[in-house]
C-alpha cells in the first residue's frame, strides 16, 4: 500500500467515536485532530488533563464534532479502572468503532545485563498490558459497531530485534503478537479489524530521545504520516484484520 497516494474523503469517519490513547502530543495527537476533522467524535485519553484539555479546545475550534476526554495512567490502570471506562464510554455513546492504541514509552536504551527490573515493568505495563487490557474490556462495545477498527502502535524494533532496544523491542513484538491473535480468536466477528501500524522514524518527542544525535528537521512530521491512520481507521480498510503496515511505505 502507497499511502503516500492515499486520499481519505473529507466524511471518512463521518458519525465514528475513536478512542486515542496518548493524544497529549506527537503522533497520537495529530491522529485525534485528523480523525476529527475527518468526522469521528475522538475520545481523547492521556496522562496529562491539561493537555488533552488543549487539544479538546483546538478540535472544537476547528468546527470538528465535539470530542471527549478520558484521562487514565495505564502504567497503573486495575481492573476497576478499565470498568468504570467502558462505563463512561457505553453511557455517553453505547458503543465504540475505532481505537488507536498510540500511547508507549521508551524506557531505558541500555544492555538487557543492566535494564532496571522497574523500568522494564513500566514499559510492559504501558506498551503491552494496557492495549491487550484496554482492547479486552472494550470488546463489546466494539461489537457493537457497524465497521470497528483496531490499530496497535508497532515499530521497526518489534519486528526486528536490535541491542539496547530492551524492554521497548519487546513490548513491540508483543503488541505484533497481541494484534495477530485478537484477529484470528475474533474472526468470526467481521464487522472488527485488528491491525498493526509502525510510524517509521518520525519527529516525535520519543524519537529525540532515542536518537539525540539526530537532527529532527530531517524527518517527516506526525501530520505526514496520517494517510496510513485514516486508512486503517475508516472504510476503506474493511476486511483487512491481522496485518502490519508502514505508514511511510
Amino acid at each position: 500500500m502507497n499511502f503516500k497516494e492515499y486520499h481519505p474523503a473529507p466524511d471518512l469517519l463521518k458519525g465514528r467515536v475513536i478512542l486515542v490513547t496518548g493524544s497529549g502530543d506527537g503522533i497520537g495527537r495529530a491522529a485525534a485532530i485528523n480523525f476529527a476533522l475527518h468526522g469521528a467524535t475522538v475520545v481523547l485519553h492521556g496522562r496529562t488533563l491539561t493537555k488533552l484539555e488543549v487539544i479538546y479546545d483546538e478540535i472544537e475550534s476547528l468546527g470538528a464534532p465535539q470530542p471527549a476526554i478520558l484521562p487514565l495512567q495505564l502504567s497503573s490502570a486495575s481492573a476497576r479502572d478499565y470498568e468504570l471506562l467502558v462505563d463512561t464510554l457505553e453511557q455517553q455513546f453505547g458503543r465504540l468503532d475505532g481505537i488507536l492504541h498510540n500511547a508507549g514509552i521508551l524506557g531505558e536504551r541500555v544492555a538487557l545485563a543492566n535494564y532496571p527490573v522497574e523500568v522494564w515493568d513500566e514499559v510492559m505495563d504501558v506498551n503491552l498490558r494496557a492495549p491487550f487490557a484496554l482492547t479486552q474490556a472494550l470488546l463489546p462495545l466494539l461489537q457493537r459497531s457497524e465497521n470497528a477498527s483496531v490499530v496497535f502502535a508497532s515499530s521497526g524494533v518489534g519486528r526486528d530485534a536490535r541491542a539496547l532496544w530492551g524492554a521497548y523491542s519487546i513490548s513491540k513484538f508483543g503488541v505484533e503478537a497481541l494484534s495477530k491473535i485478537f484477529a484470528a480468536e475474533m474472526a468470526e466477528y467481521q464487522n472488527i479489524r485488528f491491525n498493526c501500524i509502525n510510524p517509521g522514524a518520525t519527529r516525535t518527542a520519543m524519537r529525540a530521545k532515542a536518537y539525540p544525535q539526530e537532527d529532527p528537521k530531517t524527518l517527516p512530521t506526525p501530520e505526514d504520516i496520517m494517510p496510513a491512520y485514516l486508512y486503517l481507521m475508516g472504510d476503506d480498510s474493511t476486511g483487512i484484520s491481522g496485518q502490519t503496515f508502514d505508514a511511510q511505505s
